[in-house]
């Protein structure tokens, strides 16, 4: 799958999800509260920011890794799996629940 159809598919599943929208042009991101917790990095590769404790319940749970994006390691995200990616509905939740970690944290 190219980049640009990874961007389709991203832009597809943060429109299902009205209380943020997509942000960037060449780094693809949402944020909210002064944090982001999307990225589509410039390898087609989605990350999503947990709570330390909700992101290695799910690092076990979807058999996923910590995401990298441009040669870091993203403190507090984990790669979703590309599998997953064609389930808007699964993707738009963790996004949800993604936002509303950042919400809870102090804003920036």
């Amino acid at each position: 799958m190219t980049w640009e159809e990874k961007l389709k598919l991203y832009d597809a599943i943060v429109d299902k999800c009205p209380r943020f929208e997509r942000k960037g042009k060449s780094m693809i991101y949402t944020s909210a509260n002064g944090y982001m917790f999307t990225l589509l990095n410039k390898a087609g590769e989605v990350g999503i920011r947990f709570s330390k404790e909700v992101q290695e319940k799910y690092l076990m749970e979807l058999n996923t890794t910590l995401y990298k994006s441009y040669g870091a390691t993203m403190k507090g995200y984990i790669l979703i799996p590309d599998a997953m990616l064609k389930d808007h509905d699964i993707v738009a939740k963790y996004m949800n629940e993604s936002y509303d970690y950042v919400m809870s944290l102090e804003p920036k």
